[in-house]
């Protein structure tokens, strides 16, 4: 209700939708944004989009963080804040909003969707001004993103030609072929936020400073069942260790 209501409030859509007891916490949240979309295809893409968001291994920003807080037997309402409040950094929240503009922009200067030529001319663009290609790349995986797969088989079955995820489709064709020749990146495929952002622009879902709230929604299932697993067998308060300056030294004469 409040993630709905923020939606209706900070972006002037009207009074608010009541909630319905009857419906599942998707079907509710649709129902309460208030979005014309088709109803069904939109609630598949939302209940996608929380199974995907909802836990991702427990060393990103947010799930690390709560569990922090978790440990020291900080209330669940205090240790979701805390993982809310690393999803505000741009590192970790912001990602599909960031790749969803950089698809955009790329379609402004081409005016519409670009071939996979001049996707090329960008991506080496963007790469030869010393920034990433939002999207791409992954700490930990090593292989294409299994949630960016499902979300992009979702786009392919339902708008395989709408302008913004054809972008996608031909970025997708592009970049990785281009990253793999760069000897220090590690992971040239691409990750969830890659694809996430066109998908929920296509149902007019458009506010990109909403996908954060969407996110935080999501990760608190996955937040909560961490706290409640982490409590039931009693893992200990979370104390990482320090090293002294003499450490730092060391590791420069090195």
């Amino acid at each position: 209700s409040i993630a709905a209501a923020i939606y209706r409030l900070r972006y002037n859509k009207g009074e608010l939708v009541q909630p319905d007891p009857d419906m599942r916490l998707s079907e509710d949240f649709v129902h309460m944004l208030g979005i014309d979309a088709p109803e069904d295809e939109f609630l598949r893409l939302i209940r996608l989009f929380m199974v995907a968001h909802s836990d991702h291994e427990g060393g990103n920003v947010s799930s690390f963080t709560s569990a922090v807080v978790n440990s020291a037997l900080s209330d669940l309402y205090y240790s979701m804040s805390a993982g809310f409040n690393g999803l505000a950094g741009p590192l970790h929240g912001l990602a599909n909003q960031e790749a969803l503009k950089w698809l955009l922009d790329v379609m402004k200067k081409f005016n519409g969707t670009p071939t996979k030529e001049q996707i090329e001319i960008e991506v080496n663009e963007t790469l030869a001004a010393g920034h990433v290609i939002p999207g791409y790349g992954h700490a930990v995986l090593r292989v294409v993103d299994p949630r960016f797969t499902a979300f992009y088989n979702f786009g392919k079955l339902h708008f395989p030609e709408d302008p913004v995820f054809k972008t996608v489709v031909h970025t997708f064709e592009v970049v990785p072929e281009i990253l793999k020749k760069i000897p220090k990146i590690q992971n040239p495929w691409p990750n969830v936020d890659a694809v996430t952002g066109s998908l929920l622009y296509h149902y007019g879902l458009k506010e990109f400073s909403y996908y954060t709230v969407m996110f935080a929604l999501s990760r608190s299932m996955g937040l909560a069942a961490q706290a409640v697993m982490n409590r039931a067998i009693g893992m200990p308060i979370v104390r990482p260790k320090s090293v002294p300056t003499s450490w730092f030294k060391s590791q420069v004469i090195k």
